[in-house]
């Protein structure tokens, strides 16, 4: 690392040049090359798939394109003379402005069914041919504004709206961009200096900016979800400011120190910058566990991150030092009024007299009463994880002020509240007619099973050799019901007429998928949770040499994820103040959700144990290994960059929660409670009053274990041979 420092300081030119070139031309090639952002949701193995897989085989591939909706209702009935001919104006309009669209009416004789049994609602089918993600947008926007002129001049009584995600409501503004001012502002008022200021936020965007490039390229090789640069962004930004936040630090205590700008500068990649590259790995170690779960859409977010994660560390650590090398001692310069002055960035002579070490020692006097009450308040908030139910949602989650929420709401009154979500029976009949009876007896079956509202089919296709059955559940389609339904008609109905007439049967449509999916990532997660947590210990026993600090270190990262969750569920999944963040209606916690969440909020939660107690470690080994002393040094020269990188990262995730969709949504409020929980609560109180019980015994290993294990050095401080003891 001192190799790397002073070759970036001394070919800065170079250096920075160099990245200026990696971010142009990653940009060019992705431009050139990327290919389309894909949401496909393939689950191999599972029920649902093989029926999709069946019916591909068969030549019945679903509909490719988008599919809409236009959803009426007309008091006066849908029948109605101005009524009709207004609607039938609105559907000719979209036939003849957007090329390869198709309208399904429901004035046509053919299309009946599309009228609810009372005559007051109806909907038709936008079936759009399958094009381009830009073509896409640009086509939904000529039909919202088709909608906003045929509202504006309906007959009174008649109200329309459009179903569908491609018609959803999309915000004005960007996020991102809220979540980058936020840092900004926060970071002035750590540094009070703009140019301090703009080096992380400078080498976070060409960390993020060259991330974004290869996600591009990505799509030529991956189905990767629309959504994922989001992702990355939001993790990028994060960890990229708070990477060079903590070198930055560094660098500034060591000028206030008395070091040359050189030295300050391989001083702060030599400690800081080493435990930014073991933190950045240990969050790309967890997205890439990801990789297991066997889901192309899954490898494709957890590349996008890790590709987001990996250029913001080395941004950190090559492109900060050469950009510090130009600034040198002018780091303070620029200064922003009435903000601290540069003396209490963290220099050794202020740490003492800091409100973190005051703190630290406020929390070693009352260690139990400390340990007792974090500990109790992670559990209280963790509770409602064994509640959690994992699902998907869709347009009955959006703000009732959103045009496909209000089409989802007219869909459900006028054909019950599951018609929003149907299951599809597949039904081999290789025998054509003589399968009859036994299509017949499973169209009684499952009707007569309990939670089915209505059956419709059976529809012959693939020249008689299968029969499909659209089953329309009593509930809506995220209610536990018909998660119920799904495996009763399995388990039951289907299974007992296959069994009787030899006649297989296939059950897929959103819930069943949703069951599946959801079926398989609950499976999955004890899975993926033990391997993170058994791989994060053994890194932490190689850097610490001790087996009680991983240990520890483990739990207390569990708790904090374990409150996330639970938070998580009684906002989302219960509705505890889901309207103050926007979520228009309680519902599943998406099923993907928890695995991302874990991989990234595991992965940053080490990174603030790795930041806290390398620095602690460092102080143990230079005092003589005096405990107390270093966990509050250690807690003086880490807290106040801490509680700026949590709360850095908690503006920008947190900024996620302004948006409009849910799954970005729910992933933001995940990410910035659990930050907020272990920068506060844990490492501010439950590891210094735990450290403080557990004294010297924080560095304990077996001698024999000492011996075995690989060094590795995330501080620079040399320790003494042998470890902790025997």
């Amino acid at each position: 690392m001192r190799r790397l420092a002073n070759f970036c300081y001394s070919h800065r030119r170079v250096v920075l040049l160099g990245w200026i070139g990696i971010l142009v031309g990653l940009f060019a090639l992705s431009a050139a090359l990327a290919g389309e952002y894909k949401t496909e949701f393939k689950l191999p193995g599972s029920e649902s798939q093989a029926a999709v897989d069946l019916l591909q085989e068969k030549g019945v591939s679903e509909r490719t394109g988008f599919v809409g909706q236009v959803v009426f209702r007309a008091e006066q009935g849908v029948n109605n003379a101005p009524v009709r001919q207004t609607l039938e104006k609105f559907f000719s309009d979209i036939e003849s402005r957007i090329n390869g669209v198709q309208v399904a009416s429901p004035y046509e004789p053919a299309n009946s069914y599309q009228v609810s049994s009372d005559g007051k609602i109806a909907y038709a089918e936008i079936n759009f041919s399958d094009r381009n993600n830009e073509q896409y947008i640009e086509d939904a926007d000529v039909v919202k504004e088709l909608h906003k002129e045929v509202q504006a001049q309906a007959p009174e009584g008649l109200r329309i709206e459009l179903g569908g995600d491609l018609f959803a409501e999309q915000p004005e503004f960007s996020s991102e961009v809220i979540g980058l001012v936020a840092a900004i502002i926060i970071l002035l008022v750590v540094f009070g200096s703009v140019l301090a200021m703009g080096l992380p936020v400078i080498t976070a965007l060409f960390g993020i900016g060259c991330g974004a490039a290869i996600i591009g390229l990505v799509t030529r090789v991956l189905s990767v979800p629309d959504f994922t640069t989001q992702v990355a962004a939001m993790i990028g930004i994060g960890v990229g400011i708070d990477y060079a936040l903590l070198i930055v630090t560094r660098y500034r205590a060591g000028l206030h120190d008395g070091l040359e700008p050189r030295d300050a500068i391989t001083l702060s990649i030599d400690t800081s910058g080493r435990a930014v590259v073991f933190a950045g790995l240990t969050v790309v170690i967890s997205l890439l566990g990801m990789f297991f779960l066997n889901l192309d859409f899954m490898r494709s977010m957890a590349v996008g991150a890790v590709m987001a994660v990996l250029m913001t560390m080395l941004a950190a650590i090559t492109l900060l030092p050469a950009m510090l090398g130009f600034v040198g001692r002018n780091i303070d310069s620029l200064r922003v009024p009435f903000l601290h002055s540069p003396t209490e960035a963290g220099s050794a002579e202020g740490n003492r007299n800091s409100f973190w070490y005051r703190w630290s020692r406020v929390i070693q006097s009352h260690p139990w009463p400390a340990l007792i009450i974090s500990a109790s308040v992670l559990v209280i908030l963790a509770l409602p994880a064994f509640s959690i139910r994992l699902g998907f949602a869709d347009a009955g989650n959006r703000l009732e002020t959103d045009t496909t929420r209000k089409a989802y709401d007219l869909l459900s009154q006028g054909f019950g509240v599951g018609f929003n979500g149907p299951a599809l029976v597949v039904v081999r009949t290789p025998n054509g007619a003589s399968d009859g009876a036994a299509v017949a007896s499973l169209k009684t079956a499952l009707e007569g099973t309990d939670g089915v509202a209505s059956v419709s089919g059976p529809i012959p296709v693939a020249d008689g050799q299968l029969q499909l059955f659209n089953v329309f559940p009593e509930t809506a389609p995220q209610d536990e019901k018909t998660t119920e339904l799904v495996h009763r008609l399995r388990r039951e109905t289907i299974a007992t007429v296959a069994s009787s007439t030899a006649v297989p049967a296939l059950t897929t449509g959103g819930p069943a998928f949703v069951v599946d999916f959801s079926d398989y990532m609950g499976d999955k997660l004890p899975i993926f949770f033990g391997a993170v947590l058994i791989l994060s210990f053994l890194l932490l026993l190689t850097v610490f040499h001790s087996v009680v600090v991983p240990f520890k270190a483990v739990v207390m990262n569990m708790l904090s994820i374990g409150a996330s969750f639970g938070a998580m569920v009684a906002v989302f999944q219960w509705g505890v103040g889901a309207s103050l963040i926007g979520v228009g209606k309680e519902g599943p916690i998406e099923a993907w959700a928890p695995m991302m969440l874990f991989a990234i909020v595991f992965g940053l939660s080490m990174d603030y144990e790795v930041f806290l107690l390398t620095r602690v470690r460092e102080e143990y080994d230079r005092n003589g290994g005096d405990n107390g002393d270093a966990v509050a040094d250690g807690l003086a020269a880490t807290g106040r960059v801490i509680s700026a990188a949590a709360l850095i990262m908690v503006c920008v995730f947190g900024s996620f929660m302004l948006g409009s969709d849910r799954s970005l949504k729910l992933l933001g409020f995940g990410l910035s409670f659990a930050v907020l929980i272990d920068a506060t609560v844990v490492r501010l109180v439950l590891v210094p009053s735990a450290m403080e019980l557990l004294g010297r015994a924080n560095w304990w290993a077996p001698r024999w274990l000492v011996r075995w294990l690989p060094t590795i050095r995330v501080d620079t401080v040399e320790q003494p041979a042998g470890g902790g003891g025997s």
